[in-house]
């Protein structure tokens, strides 16, 4: 059984990563930040575990 892909809005990446919306879109774009997976025009989300990643990664150095 393959586990459970878990997708967060904008919102909750900004909870988990403590970072503003605006900071979060400004990472995006440097190419410093995971980019989102488009469900629509208006929604973007990302996979729970490419946020963990990339805080982890944060961790290290």
């Amino acid at each position: 059984m393959e586990p459970t892909v878990q997708l967060l809005r904008i919102s909750d990446v900004s909870k988990k990563t403590t970072l503003a919306k605006s900071t979060l879109w400004l990472k995006i774009a440097q190419g410093q930040f995971p980019k989102p997976i488009k469900l629509s025009p208006a929604i973007s989300v990302w996979k729970q575990s490419d946020i963990d990643a990339w805080i982890e990664e944060r961790c290290k150095n």
